[in-house]
């Protein structure tokens, strides 16, 4: 099994279920996950997804 190092929106989202119109959104607003844009093609680092997601943790008690 290989890994993908980019993902598309659709991905994105199943992995870290924030929705395909926040995605947009944030695109447009030039905030949250930095992405590629080839043609009309959007593309997600897998790092970049992973990192994201580790920064925006919140934090409970014991951790």
């Amino acid at each position: 099994m290989s890994v993908k190092m980019y993902l598309k929106e659709r991905e994105v989202e199943v992995l870290s279920s924030i929705p395909t119109r926040t995605l947009q959104g944030d695109r447009y607003y030039k905030r949250g996950i930095p992405f590629i844009k080839k043609n009309r093609s959007i593309f997600y680092k897998l790092s970049d997804v992973i990192e994201f997601m580790e920064n925006n943790k919140i934090r409970t008690e014991g951790n």
